[in-house]
């Protein structure tokens, strides 16, 4: 929220909200959806490393049928989600689990969002995600959100019902973490010039030639261990710019407000510069289990099962400022956030066509920034003020990503964006 001297979290913005959060008592009933995923394993490794904290409730899950039975024999949860009938019928079969306790698709993961917790970990890959997230807002529930993809989609219609219901989203991206914890220190009524967001700058950074580079370089990521699309986005920085999209909905700040700079050690996860320069800074290990951990046991901290920040061994820290037009698929990103709607949502339906297309190794990467823009420019605007029209602006997205490669003799994957991880 603007102020003369700068900008105030809004108080009733998801994360706004969350920053004013009641402790909640222990044991705490969670929710894992996208359980089998990379932030889903991670979710557990943490309630195994806090015996007697959290009771399990919902698990989901997509395809990996076996490592979802494996799951749930460990954490015995009362419900289930799984993408189909035929992964349902394999996991009754693997588990002691009655059929009422299994639900299926997107509608029974909304539900499962929905059900009463202290906690929802939103952690499924992709726009499928957005429908978990919808389904606990309107639940009023809290939401310990990995999804970005939902706030890239529908910032406006989450934070538009989440006024109404209460719901309140605490980030798990370890950069909207770093924001989220520098300003818990400051409070609500602090004001500050800028929220900074860093980037490790990937496996690219230093290569002239990426547009060339082969999908086995680009997930050999230098730090961070994600999911290939993720990956691949955070290569070219449009998860960056997605992540941007991601810190203007749940602080309620505007894009102005939000900056970007190269870190390459991944320490430093976020920075708040105060109306006075006074620069406060977010550092740990980089290791995802610090985040997740922190949404699930907010606003109480407990010893994280990660080593401490070594000053001794981390001996230098560097900042590089993001050059224009080094990374076009970042630049798109903020004039899809500026333009507004549906913009977001095309660029990111378009995305996930494309990624897969250049993971399956007929696509050039230094080709997807080109072919988001068509698409952008294909798909006419419109207002994102309902997930109808989202999900209208999705399908179109992935269809002239998919006419787009036509054009160019590339057929697109058959399926690309599964429905739940």
């Amino acid at each position: 929220m603007p102020t003369d001297a700068g900008y105030r979290i809004d108080p009733a913005s998801p994360a706004g909200r969350a920053l004013a959060l009641a402790r909640a008592p222990w044991p705490r009933r969670v929710s894992i959806l996208g359980s089998t995923g990379t932030v889903g394993t991670c979710a557990l490794s943490v309630l195994r490393s806090q015996p007697g904290r959290f009771v399990v409730d919902t698990l989901a899950a997509g395809g990996r049928v076996r490592e979802l039975a494996a799951q749930v024999k460990e954490f015995s949860p009362a419900h289930v989600v799984v993408r189909g009938d035929a992964e349902r019928a394999e996991l009754l079969a693997l588990t002691d689990l009655s059929p009422d306790q299994v639900a299926t698709g997107a509608r029974g993961l909304a539900e499962a969002a929905a059900r009463p917790v202290a906690v929802v970990l939103n952690a499924v890959s992709g726009a499928a995600g957005l429908p978990a997230t919808m389904g606990a807002v309107e639940a009023g529930a809290t939401i310990a959100l990995a999804n970005k993809e939902s706030l890239v989609l529908a910032g406006e219609l989450v934070d538009r019902r989440a006024r109404v219901t209460g719901a309140c989203v605490v980030p798990v991206d370890s950069e909207h973490a770093g924001l989220f914890q520098c300003l818990a220190g400051v409070g609500l009524a602090a004001a500050f010039a800028r929220l900074v967001l860093t980037a490790s700058g990937g496996p690219l950074r230093l290569r002239a030639d990426w547009a060339d580079a082969t999908p086995e370089e680009v997930l050999a990521h230098p730090v961070w261990a994600m999911g290939p699309r993720i990956t691949v986005d955070s290569a070219l920085l449009l998860n960056k710019g997605f992540e941007v999209l991601e810190a203007k909905a749940l602080f309620g700040v505007p894009l102005s407000a939000i900056d970007v700079v190269i870190h390459p050690q991944a320490i430093v996860h976020a920075l708040v510069e105060m109306v006075d320069h006074s620069t406060l800074a977010q550092l740990s290990v980089p290791d995802m289990q610090l985040p997740v951990q922190l949404a699930l046991s907010w606003p109480d901290r407990l010893p994280a099962p990660i080593p401490a920040l070594d000053f001794a061994r981390a001996r230098r820290l560097d900042f590089e400022p993001l050059a224009p037009g080094r990374f076009p698929a970042f630049d798109l990103a903020r004039q899809a956030a500026e333009k507004g709607g549906i913009a977001p949502a095309v660029l990111n339906g378009a995305d996930e066509v494309l990624v897969a297309t250049f993971l399956e190794g007929r696509l050039r990467l230094g080709d997807v920034p080109a072919l988001l823009a068509e698409c952008l420019e294909a798909v006419p605007d419109a207002f994102a003020d309902t997930l109808q029209a989202i999900d209208a602006a999705d399908r179109a997205a992935r269809e002239a990503a998919r006419a787009a490669l036509k054009r160019r003799g590339v057929a697109a994957p058959a399926l690309a964006g599964e429905a739940l991880r």
